[in-house]
């Protein structure tokens, strides 16, 4: 049954000894003295059993590595050698958890411990001091789940939460402490020592908040078949279903590893193509194509035109414009693509099969005998950006400043910070696959959707921080308190 736990008292939280000081300035040093000499004997203790099983694992049982590889990705790998990034959570599940697979079918118990560190046990039990024997046991029989950081003290300790058994652990932990952020989702194993919890091992993905939709499926199927009538999940369920949980961990880290599909606003996969046509005259074809740009006149398209010396137009540029957005329901327009005519030539240029198809079944339509299609050019997304880098423009630095200075005008910032609140608000009544389908509005109403969504606002939050200027960043707390959730520390 889960066990209950109480966070320690925060630095400048009353200390409980009952003295009326500041915990940091009373029994705080004390504690911190105490934990880390434990931390360090436990370090100490765990890195010689680890050199000491690992040697031991080579003679007894190296010629296994590989099965117990494919049993880690539950089945065949198709690798020669398990991947080295993946040794940090490999090699502890070989050499602490890995029992030959079963027969299909077969129903088994909650597991302690896997063939190697009960063997490595049986024959070295008594060479094994106090500490070590701990380290061990808990190795043996603590399971890897997924915790998520409730609260990180760099180079000192972090609090997690169980996502799946809801229980919170203080970690004492100098290196992940450092590298993690309040939110971020691990897949760990703790280990709770005599008078101090530390991490046994830790994956090398640093899962981020919208994984844990992920996590949450998972949970609602173990919670069926652990069939407890408050719906808990248990220790014991933990490692009984071990498989499970493992294997939502591998298809987080796949997702993870793939690289992002690139699609414009209709869900199209982004590839630029360049249809080019002969036309007959400019001015008719300007004529026949107008009606493309949506929303704007003759007049507004020809501001920037150019005329031979007989007045006749020679060359201009109009967008393929629609009105309104079908993914973001603030837009007035979308511009679907770019049409430029000069003289007897026209280019016309979209970012989608799709739109390519569309767009020249309409210039052909419109223009029938008039205009002769050439040629279509097509760029894939990655090598737009290759040959971006490739021929960087002289000008480019010019163009960041130009760009800087244009953003430091308060009418652009404070229409820039317009639509990105619209779009932010606009997002609770969006239907949002990774929901079901249901609106952020309509999550929030059950406890699983609720905290779906909070974690979707805190990666939001994240990228916000990490990528748009400060002057554009938008307010959260509307957001918040539309969704009836709290308010995120600062």
């Amino acid at each position: 049954m889960p066990a209950s736990f109480s966070v320690k008292p925060g630095r400048n939280d009353p200390c409980p000894c009952g003295s009326g000081k500041k915990y940091k300035r009373c029994c705080l040093p004390k504690t911190a003295e105490s934990e880390e000499t434990l931390w360090a004997r436990e370090r100490a203790a765990s890195d010689d059993l680890s050199r000491a099983i690992l040697r031991y694992a080579e003679r007894k049982f190296g010629m296994c590595i590989l099965d117990a590889w494919d049993d880690f990705h539950l089945g065949p790998d198709g690798l020669d050698h398990p991947d080295f990034d993946e040794g940090q959570i490999f090699f502890p599940y070989f050499l602490f958890h890995w029992t030959p697979t079963r027969p299909r079918g077969r129903r088994t118990g909650a597991r302690r411990g896997g063939v190697i560190a009960k063997a490595f046990m049986l024959e070295n039990a008594c060479r094994l001091t106090e500490m070590q024997r701990q380290v061990l046991e808990q190795s043996m029989t603590q399971p890897l789940t997924f915790y998520e950081v409730i609260s990180s003290h760099p180079g000192e300790r972090i609090v997690l939460r169980d996502i799946l058994t809801g229980q919170e652990r203080a970690v004492r932990e100098h290196t992940a402490s450092k590298t993690v952020e309040n939110g971020d989702i691990i897949f760990a194993q703790v280990l709770p020592m005599q008078g101090i919890t530390t991490l046994g091992c830790c994956a090398p993905v640093r899962i981020p908040p919208r994984m844990k939709a992920e996590v949450i499926a998972l949970r609602k199927k173990l919670r069926r078949k652990a069939k407890r009538e408050n719906g808990e999940i248990w220790a014991e369920d933990l490692a009984r279903y071990e498989n499970d949980i493992r294997g939502v961990y591998l298809n987080i880290r796949d997702l993870l590893n793939t690289p992002p599909r690139i699609c414009n606003t209709d869900g199209d996969p982004l590839v630029l193509h360049t249809i080019t046509f002969e036309i007959e005259s400019p001015q008719a074809a300007f004529e026949a194509l107008a009606p493309l740009a949506k929303g704007l006149s003759k007049e507004q398209l020809l501001s920037n035109a150019e005329y031979d010396a007989d007045g006749r137009l020679r060359k201009t540029e109009l967008d393929w414009i629609k009105r309104g957005n079908r993914k973001f329901k603030t837009w007035d327009n979308t511009i679907l693509g770019t049409i430029r005519i000069s003289d007897r030539s026209l280019v016309a240029e979209v970012n989608s099969e799709k739109r390519a198809v569309r767009l020249r079944s309409e210039i052909e339509k419109r223009l029938g005998a008039t205009v002769v299609h050439k040629s279509t050019v097509m760029k894939s997304y990655e090598e737009l950006m290759e040959r971006e880098k490739e021929e960087a423009s002289p000008g480019a630095e010019q163009d960041r400043a130009e760009l800087e200075e244009f953003l430091q005008d308060p009418e652009i910032q404070k229409r820039g910070r317009e639509l990105v609140q619209r779009q932010l608000e606009g997002w609770v009544d969006e239907k949002v696959p990774i929901l079901g389908g249901r609106t952020p509005m309509q999550a929030v109403k059950d406890p699983d959707g609720r905290e779906i969504v909070e974690a979707l606002l805190n990666e939001f939050e994240r990228r916000t921080d990490e990528t748009s200027p400060g002057f554009i960043r938008p307010d959260f707390t509307v957001l918040r308190r539309r969704l009836n959730l709290p308010q995120k520390n600062l």
